[in-house]
């Protein structure tokens, strides 16, 4: 991956959590945008956040698809590139699956004792 994109997928990382924050109210819930990946044409990114607790996932998820082109736009006033590329978000269960496997790990300890 080029230096151009690497700082492309930082820069978005960092203006859509930002727009996130303020776009989205989700009480007693966290969205984290775990990381961004631009195509090398720089036409499409893809976006995993991570949200916490699951259950708000897929209401998230719809809204914040339905946010694309405010961010869209909001980001090409923001950032010094041609074009924004279209957004193709995911959700990422990395730390939900470690919660698991930390609870795991809590119960076969708590048997040995």
């Amino acid at each position: 991956m080029s230096r151009r994109i690497e700082q492309l997928n930082e820069q978005l990382k960092e203006q859509l959590a930002n727009l996130i924050i303020k776009e989205v109210a989700l009480d007693n819930g966290l969205i984290t945008v775990c990381f961004v990946n631009c195509s090398t044409d720089l036409k499409h990114a893809k976006i995993a956040i991570s949200i916490l607790p699951d259950k708000f996932g897929p209401s998230v998820l719809k809204k914040l698809r339905k946010l694309s082109g405010l961010f869209s736009r909001e980001l090409k006033n923001k950032l010094k590139i041609r074009q924004i590329p279209r957004f193709h978000w995911v959700l990422d269960k990395t730390e939900s699956r470690a919660a698991e496997i930390e609870d795991i790990i809590k119960k076969i300890k708590e048997e040995e004792i």
